[in-house]
């Protein structure tokens, strides 16, 4: 093990030290304009986020999947973080994903998230096999107590079949560790075992955010889901909003027609995703550039169907145009 790791597992637990953070609503998490060259469009990422906060967003996360994380460089990512902070400028919280293949890659970032003044991290343990629980638990108490900002982790079973998945005993044994574990993104939609984490987590921290890390909030709201970081949301936030209200005020029938036309935005855009949801951006007067390599771009063709789709959602005609 390496100095920086061995210190960071045998650091002390450091309690938060920033303002409290309210997690709630349908959470925006952009995805990574490119410019046609494929390198990486901070000013283009600048409007993106700007977008987001003026339209509704309760907070910004990034580079999620959808923001090809893993196809940034480390740089980049440092880039784009300072743009989401110096943008955002504390009107909502900004959380920064430091998952990385390499775990000292996930504590630099963490180190730099910090320095630049972000509200928080999204964290996972390092990913492209299936670590066991206690691997994943190590893992998370190095990231967590390198930092004084809250955590979030991200439970993400299902990604290439050999996933990081967080159990409910997982959970209690990272909440009795890290009094800044404050929360996670819940990716696996598996009602049961969420329904457990959910149990175990609010009962013993209160204020624990479980964020959905897919479209389908309504099944989990009523089981404390407290919001989601949402794909739709980059084409269509007054339906992000409207759906959200409706959970809020417990309307739901407007919840259920809401999140039934989200979730087929979701089927429309995981099909080639992230290409899928930039070619609707574009659709939308928003341009985004290309994807990287492997990942392809849309095809004009399927930028043609992304059109008609949203046309027959009814989402080209209610939805902000452009910046």
């Amino acid at each position: 093990m390496s100095s920086i790791l061995k210190d960071a597992v045998e650091a002390p637990a450091t309690p938060a030290k920033r303002r409290k953070i309210t997690l709630k609503g349908v959470m925006q998490a952009p995805v990574t304009p490119l410019k046609d060259d494929f390198s990486f469009d901070g000013d283009g990422f600048a409007k993106m986020v700007e977008f987001h906060v003026r339209h509704g967003a309760p907070a910004i996360a990034w580079p999620h999947h959808k923001a090809e994380s893993l196809n940034l460089t480390i740089a980049e990512r440092k880039l784009g973080a300072e743009i989401a902070v110096k943008t955002v400028a504390k009107r909502v919280p900004v959380s920064i994903f430091v998952g990385t293949l390499c775990e000292e890659d996930s504590l630099d970032l963490a180190r730099h998230a910090q320095k630049i003044g972000a509200d928080m991290i999204l964290t996972i343990s390092p990913y492209c096999r299936r670590p066991s629980q206690e691997e994943i638990y190590d893992s998370i108490v190095r990231i967590g107590t390198h930092t004084e900002l809250p955590v979030l982790t991200y439970n993400s079973p299902w990604r290439n079949g050999e996933g990081v998945e967080f159990t409910s005993e997982l959970v209690r044994r990272l909440i009795e560790r890290l009094p800044n574990y404050i929360g996670m993104k819940d990716a696996s939609f598996h009602s049961e075992k969420f329904l457990e984490i959910s149990r175990v987590a609010l009962k013993m921290r209160p204020g624990f955010a479980i964020i959905m890390g897919v479209e389908h909030l309504l099944a989990a709201y009523p089981l404390g889901a407290c919001g989601s970081f949402s794909s739709s949301g980059a084409i269509a936030p007054n339906l992000c909003n409207k759906f959200f209200a409706s959970l809020e005020a417990h309307d739901w029938q407007t919840a259920r027609e809401c999140q039934f036309k989200i979730s087929r935005l979701w089927r429309l855009f995981k099909e080639q995703y992230p290409s899928s949801l930039k070619g609707a951006m574009i659709m939308m007067g928003r341009p985004v550039g290309p994807t990287r390599s492997p990942l392809p771009t849309a095809t004009k063709e399927r930028v043609e169907f992304l059109r008609a789709q949203l046309e027959e959602f009814d989402v080209l005609q209610t939805e902000p145009h452009g910046w």
